[in-house]
């Protein structure tokens, strides 16, 4: 065998390997709903794909490097002028280093078409958050039992009871919701769904009925994809106060539009517009 024959071969077939692990985590939904609904695709999840890309990643680069040692005569002649002289700055490098500095200006700057590649990315994984849910919190999974029953207002005893009556295999309520739903080889998604009050019966609530209640200091996971109609529903704010509290401090809004595009519609960012919401939802708290 020729190492410098293994070499190449194992350059190739690694950038092979890394181009698809690169379309999978531009399609991969966002942490928080990849593991609150145990996302995979063929069988692996965003976790192991991603471990995927980072080690082959470094094999790739250790098989480029030594493909550059085996090469290296060639390369310096590439940066040689007519006349055999040693010219970093070339034509041919110059072009090179001109493509990479306008890929990384112009994504840094947000400039198309890098920004529109990035914008697919986000409404794919938008529509993943859709398609599979958000978590009540972030990385809710890692909650305990009797953690994750608190912050959500369910009863303890009764999500306990629901659980088992489901067939699912619980030891105590200080086992994480992931703990117990990789057990028993379902999403964690699926044993907050068994948690939940079953239809016609009574629900325990954070959120009094009927009173406006304050938002919280940070948003909820998914905030920004939250219609405005959507979110004051959930903390019981009165939309029409809260788009004209929202216009008084400048900002249009629409009941239909999510955070995100109140924001850009604005040109700010969705986190200014929440503290605004949450400001403006304060009154109504204090009224």
């Amino acid at each position: 065998m020729k190492l410098r024959k293994i070499t190449s071969l194992t350059a190739g077939l690694a950038f092979l390997v890394m181009v698809l692990t690169s379309i999978v985590l531009y399609i991969v939904p966002q942490g928080r709903i990849a593991y609150w609904a145990d996302w995979r695709l063929w069988g692996l999840s965003k976790e192991q794909w991603g471990n995927i890309h980072i080690n082959t990643g470094i094999l790739f680069l250790l098989a480029l490097g030594l493909h550059i040692y085996y090469n290296w005569t060639p390369i310096m002649n590439y940066l040689k002028n007519r006349s055999k002289d040693l010219k970093i700055f070339t034509r041919e490098f110059n072009g090179a280093l001109a493509l990479t500095l306008v890929c990384v200006l112009g994504t840094y700057f947000e400039i198309p078409p890098f920004s529109s590649i990035l914008t697919v990315s986000e409404s794919i994984k938008d529509r993943a958050a859709e398609k599979y849910g958000e978590p009540p919190y972030g990385h809710a999974e890692l909650s305990s039992l009797k953690t994750f029953a608190r912050k959500t207002g369910l009863d303890l005893d009764q999500s306990l009871a629901q659980i088992r009556e489901a067939g699912f295999a619980v030891e105590d309520t200080g086992q994480t919701l992931a703990d117990i739903a990789e057990k028993n080889h379902v999403p964690p998604q699926q044993i907050y769904l068994t948690m939940k009050p079953k239809a016609g019966e009574s629900e325990t609530r954070i959120i009094p009925a009927g009173k406006a209640v304050k938002l919280p200091g940070d948003p909820p996971p998914g905030t920004g994809n939250m219609t405005l109609a959507d979110l004051s529903a959930q903390f019981n704010l009165n939309i029409k106060t809260l788009i004209r509290d929202l216009s008084k401090a400048g900002i249009q809004a629409g009941e239909s539009l999510t955070l995100k595009k109140i924001a850009e519609n604005n040109q700010t960012g969705p986190m200014d517009i929440y503290e605004q919401i949450k400001a403006a939802g304060q009154n109504q708290v204090t009224e």
